[in-house]
């Protein structure tokens, strides 16, 4: 989850001007761009155990970066993010540590910014005897091991978590992802990227899986973290039927967000509990503690971020489905969905693909893909075939681009054409190699 943003204290006028909110991301093609953020989970060396906030830990690293540029960011007092130009470092509800990539032109810049990351990162954390593991879910820690970041946001969803799902401070505390921004021209453009990344979720899914461990054991899932989004909060996670409806557009996603239920506003940089309420009613009555408080766009963008769809449209598209892997698995991912959206030719390959997959199908893949991964099947074919014929599509996309981004898709054209993930790489080698000591993971899923 990101820090908090500026706030725009602009009321609303009406839904329309939420509508508009989304629109104003529109951008011509020369303007399109692509991030990148990524989670990981930091470990102590000596007891492989996650770092407190203090002493020595997150709020440690978090300072030791301050001299290699970065901006404060705080929280009551407590320094909780950095910014740097249009990257910022935030903090996950465990101290997962996240860096949100500025936007960039070609897969390359990402994959040079990432560098420079873990290197600054490892300067600071090495005298404090902490490492970084790339994982989907922590594979040793239960969850009342993972110590809580004081982030005020954070003690909001702490509360709220448990009423609407049993794996929702899961996701909070143990879950880490890569997820990869880009661009839309216009509404026609960003619906036709919004359904096409929406069905291929699932896929991108698998093949990131990562996560097959938990508390020391190994699971059933090959992506854990992904079974942890089913059980975590039905009205705003999953693949939602109202983006393939006809007429779908602005209008009727910011009409489908006004109704998911609030975590929280802003005032006078404090976080004030929302919850128990939702945006449509926040716009007509205030909050229900303080019905003077009214909403303002700076609320409806916030808002928007607690949005937790496998896509999340906000002034561009959110790509959510991915565990967080090694550092060529972060620049993969990126490369994927270029390859799949940016590139007309590929683009309309891609929507052919998947026009006809019914939302039920797709619905019912998700919820098979945590445990089947590439063995899952939609519309009688396995989903290893058509991750291979994606990863083709990716491919062309890219090449049409000539900025040679092709191989970056090395990593996941090699899990497609073995059929085995990195899950499956480390379950055999729990089940060989390691002796079931599931702790042996840390070392090779280090950054």
């Amino acid at each position: 989850m990101s820090n908090p943003g500026e706030a725009d204290l602009t009321p609303i006028g009406s839904a329309r001007d939420l509508a508009g909110w989304f629109a104003a991301g529109s951008k011509p093609r020369a303007a399109w761009r692509v991030g990148t953020e990524h989670e990981k989970f930091g470990f102590h060396r000596k007891t492989l155990l996650p770092p407190a906030y203090e002493p020595a830990g997150i709020a440690a690293l978090l300072e030791g970066l301050t001299a290699k540029g970065w901006e404060r960011i705080e929280d009551s007092g407590k320094i909780i993010g950095l910014k740097r130009g249009e990257a910022s470092v935030s903090l996950e509800p465990g101290g997962q540590f996240e860096l949100s990539g500025a936007p960039v032109a070609t897969i390359g810049e990402t994959e040079a910014e990432l560098e420079d990351h873990l290197r600054d990162l490892h300067e600071v954390a090495e005298p404090l005897g902490i490492g970084f593991a790339g994982l989907g879910f922590h594979p040793l820690a239960t969850r009342d091991a993972v110590p809580w970041m004081p982030k005020t946001r954070y003690a909001i969803m702490r509360n709220y978590m448990p009423r609407v799902g049993d794996m929702g401070l899961d996701m909070m505390l143990r879950t880490c992802t890569v997820q990869a921004n880009l661009d839309f021209g216009d509404e026609a453009d960003m619906v036709e990227k919004l359904r096409v990344s929406l069905s291929l979720q699932p896929l991108a899914t698998a093949l990131f899986a990562n996560s097959p461990f938990r508390e020391g054991e190994a699971t059933e899932y090959r992506t854990l973290r992904g079974q942890v989004w089913t059980r975590t909060d039905p009205d705003r996670t999953g693949i939602p039927a109202v983006a393939f409806e006809d007429g779908f557009g602005f209008e009727r996603f910011a009409d489908h967000v006004l109704d998911v239920p609030m975590y929280f506003v802003m005032r006078e940089g404090s976080f004030v509990d929302a919850t128990g309420t939702t945006f449509r009613d926040f716009m007509a009555k205030g909050l229900p503690s303080d019905p003077s408080v009214r909403a303002t766009m700076g609320d409806w963008a916030d808002h928007v971020t607690t949005v937790f769809t496998d896509v999340r449209l906000k002034r561009f598209l959110e790509m959510r489905g991915a565990d967080m892997g090694s550092a060529a698995m972060v620049s993969a991912l990126p490369a994927f969905w270029v390859g799949l959206l940016y590139d007309d030719a590929a683009l309309k390959a891609a929507a052919s693909l998947v026009r006809p997959w019914s939302v039920a199908q797709l619905q019912a893949l998700r919820a098979d893909v945590p445990t089947r991964a590439l063995d899952a099947v939609i519309g009688g074919v396995p989903l290893s075939e058509v991750a291979r014929d994606v990863l083709t599509i990716a491919r062309e996309g890219l090449r049409a681009r000539g900025q040679g981004e092709e191989r970056f898709l090395e990593p996941l054209e090699r899990i497609a054409a073995s059929g085995e993930t990195q899950a499956d790489v480390w379950l055999r080698r729990n089940a060989g190699d390691w002796g079931g000591d599931v702790s042996r993971v840390f070392e090779e899923a280090a950054l």
